[in-house]
């Protein structure tokens, strides 16, 4: 077995052989620098002023040597030379101010051209000062500012040696096509920088949609856990409040019956509660084996609602005439049948209400109908009972009025439409 040697890294963790370098720690290649330099915004580049003081460094060696080589003749004199190094120094500025060093440009080297020296050396310096333009200002602009001082550089050369004027006019081929590359980048950038915002723009989405989703899925939860223990815990009360009636109405001819019975219903809603409860978190978790219930609770849970009402006391009237429904509408329709009977319970006020829940349904729409001929809504702190079941009927996209019987007690009435879970 060969061991493994150690390699050193640049922040002194050690790495063997066998293990990858992150993508973080690799050093980036030389194509990818400098895409990276020419996608990137020349404004918001990082070293700016230090990488332009260098290209001014290169751009004046460069003057000065074809100012001493080429064209000996024209070799500049003091003022030439004066305004030739003057020329180079506005280049440090050129990222954020370039119109303002195109315009230096031309106010130097329109008199150093006036004054016939070396026409070649200044020509890099005024490649930078033109390209600078084109990627930092509109195309528009670019094109109408880099015109004018060509005309005027032109004329200048024109009124000094036409047979430079024609050398010049040569250049100036360059320097359009050094303009049009310059817009050319900037139209590369924009299109670059578009699709980074896009990208980014889309992660947003995605992130804020996925927020979305758990405020929902919260909601819903809590809208489920809402009507499973409003309900249960509302009959265990009542039925807990029949059980002490009982006991202590007359303690001498103690119906032991009925104790037990109210004791039973007790048990028995605590049952159905548990196993409610424990459908709701195994959909939580995700448990989706061969085992698992239905989630969603429907039309044929109505019966059972019924009887939990005439355990808690009331007079429990059901009236079911309805098919098939999509399951959506189905567990909207019961839980709505849920929260009314717990709502009529809760605030009947009487010891013999009568309940009657009506359920059926036409081409299009399962109506909803449960009426009481109790008190009506409490004066006590308002609860999400309402609220909660506009949120069902809405889930479906259907509707729910709720307020005082025609005569006495309490309705709700709702209508849930049949083609919003799907096809019927």
């Amino acid at each position: 077995m060969i061991p493994r040697t150690p390699l050193p890294s640049r922040r002194g963790v050690l790495l063997t052989e066998d293990e990858p370098v992150p993508e973080a720690a690799r050093k980036p290649r030389i194509g990818e620098r400098i895409m990276a330099a020419v996608n990137r915004d020349p404004r918001t580049a990082p070293h700016a002023t230090r990488n332009d003081i260098l290209l001014a460094l290169a751009v004046t060696a460069h003057a000065v040597v074809a100012a001493l080589v080429t064209d000996p003749a024209r070799r500049p004199d003091a003022l030439g030379w004066a305004l030739l190094l003057a020329a180079q120094v506005p280049i440090v500025w050129r990222r954020r101010h370039a119109v303002p060093v195109l315009a230096a440009e031309a106010a130097l080297l329109l008199p150093y051209h006036a004054l016939d020296n070396n026409h070649t050396a200044p020509l890099a310096v005024s490649v930078v000062a033109v390209y600078s333009l084109a990627v930092t200002c509109r195309p528009l602009y670019t094109l109408l500012t880099s015109g004018a001082a060509l005309t005027m550089s032109l004329s200048v050369m024109t009124l000094v040696n036409k047979h430079q004027a024609v050398e010049a006019l040569r250049v100036s081929g360059w320097v359009l096509a050094v303009v049009f590359v310059g817009i050319d980048v900037r139209y590369y950038r924009q299109y670059v920088a578009a699709i980074v915002e896009r990208a980014e723009r889309a992660e947003r989405t995605r992130e804020e949609e996925a927020r979305r989703r758990v405020a929902e899925e919260r909601l819903r939860i809590a809208r489920d856990l809402h009507d499973l223990l409003a309900h249960s815990i509302t009959l265990i009360g009542v039925q807990t409040s029949v059980a002490a009636h009982v006991l202590h109405a007359d303690p001498d001819r103690l119906d032991r019956a009925a104790v037990a019975k109210a004791l039973d219903d007790i048990a028995e809603t605590c049952r159905a509660a548990r196993g409610e409860l424990r459908t709701t978190l195994e959909v939580l978790r995700d448990r989706g084996g061969p085992d698992a219930r239905d989630p969603l609770p429907g039309l044929h849970g109505l019966a059972d609602l019924a009887e939990a009402a005439r355990a808690a006391g009331a007079k429990a009237e059901l009236d079911v005439r309805t098919g098939e429904v999509p399951p959506a509408v189905g567990a909207a329709a019961y839980r709505i049948v849920q929260e009314a009977l717990t709502n009529a319970v809760r605030h009947g006020g009487r010891a013999d209400l009568t309940v009657g829940v009506q359920v059926y349904d036409d081409q299009h729409a399962l109506h909803v109908r449960v009426t009481d001929d109790g008190a009506g809504a409490g004066t006590g702190s308002p609860g999400f009972g309402l609220v909660g079941m506009r949120e069902r009927a809405r889930s479906v996209g259907g509707t729910l009025d709720a307020g005082p019987g025609e005569e006495k007690g309490f309705e709700v009435r709702a209508v849930l439409p049949l083609r919003a879970g799907g096809d019927r």
